[in-house]
């Protein structure tokens, strides 16, 4: 049966100290330990919080933005590695389950690059990690595709919990294979998007997509979002004219908690730093779901069908022809008397 947890959950409203993994995760460790002192058992921060998203792709051209991502990969983050032990230290002595966005290097390929949540659990166990399944628009230039094999839903102290990037959000295949795995509480996190099409209200794309998870699986959603630093519109206004106006833009960042309703719970932030706070009650799941029940009853499963292929992407297989076993040099010419 499952555990209808009730719990407080923390939503990171903030900026890493750009492009500095080290001073990053000091930053992320004593936000953890506050939103701790404050009740909260699970904290989430925003997409690639360590230690930056990569802005000089929308303001820069490629070849201007190159040596950008070079910097970049070389300020990433290994997983597991240094930086992923401290965090887990620091979520084990503050009793807080943890998904934080980071920049994580290929292991093998130099100059690979994933957009990666890290899920960690209350004891301080790196439980899985989620690539970003499809980079979003300018951010292809920089990371490349995760795969199914991440697409998954964890048992947690404070229930089945699964976690989304940014536009990856607006998947609804994903977001209805987590649901089916029997996904209650949801992390979906974003960064600050001053540079959008001037059309487009970052901070409310943000709390619809929050919302509508919410409401169509009757679960919580926890939102939190990035801002944008005196010191990232500083390193900015040295390569483009006019850069400081630019990410002053209003209603680029919204953080906040949704329950199953798609209601919001307490208060939001937009555009501003800080954490927000809510008690969540999983038991608060249940009713809804008598309406409507898009994983059992209200659906028609035989009529819809979804497959995932959870094989974990590679660069090389090892095989032979046929398949047939491969025979020492050694021991060939005894296989052929055999």
């Amino acid at each position: 049966m499952i555990d209808f947890k009730k719990f407080k959950a923390a939503a990171v409203q903030a900026s890493p100290v750009y492009l500095n993994a080290d001073a990053t995760v000091d930053k992320a460790c004593s936000i953890i330990a506050e939103a701790s002192a404050h009740g909260a058992s699970l904290v989430a921060f925003p997409e690639v919080f360590v230690s930056a998203y990569p802005y000089w792709n929308w303001i820069l051209t490629p070849l201007q933005g190159s040596k950008w991502f070079e910097h970049l990969y070389v300020n990433s983050i290994d997983v597991p590695g240094k930086q992923v032990e401290r965090l887990c230290q620091c979520a084990k002595a503050n009793h807080c389950n943890v998904v934080i966005g980071v920049n994580e290097r290929a292991e093998k390929s130099a100059g690979t690059l994933y957009n990666t949540n890290l899920i960690i659990s209350a004891e301080g166990e790196l439980i899985g990690k989620h690539r970003k399944l499809v980079p979003t628009w300018a951010e292809k230039l920089t990371w490349t595709g995760g795969d199914g094999s991440s697409l998954k839903v964890y048992d947690t102290s404070v229930g089945p919990l699964g976690t989304l990037a940014c536009g990856e959000n607006t998947n609804s295949l994903a977001r209805f294979a987590l649901l089916a795995q029997g996904e209650l509480v949801h992390v979906a996190n974003y960064i600050s998007l001053p540079v959008a099409p001037v059309d487009y209200n970052m901070a409310e794309a943000i709390k619809i997509r929050a919302a509508a998870h919410s409401f169509e699986g009757k679960i919580f959603t926890i939102a939190s979002c990035s801002t944008v630093s005196e010191e990232i519109i500083r390193t900015f206004e040295k390569e483009v004219p006019g850069a400081r106006e630019l990410f002053n833009r209003k209603n680029s960042a919204f953080s906040g908690i949704l329950d199953p309703g798609g209601q919001l719970i307490g208060d939001a932030l937009i555009d501003q730093e800080g954490i927000v706070y809510a008690d969540i009650d999983l038991g608060k799941c249940i009713q809804p779901k008598q309406m409507h029940d898009i994983t059992g009853h209200y659906n028609r499963f035989d009529i819809f069908e979804l497959k995932i292929n959870t094989a974990a992407q590679t660069a090389l297989t090892f095989t032979n022809e046929n398949n047939k076993k491969t025979v020492p040099a050694k021991d060939f010419q005894q296989e052929l008397v055999d």
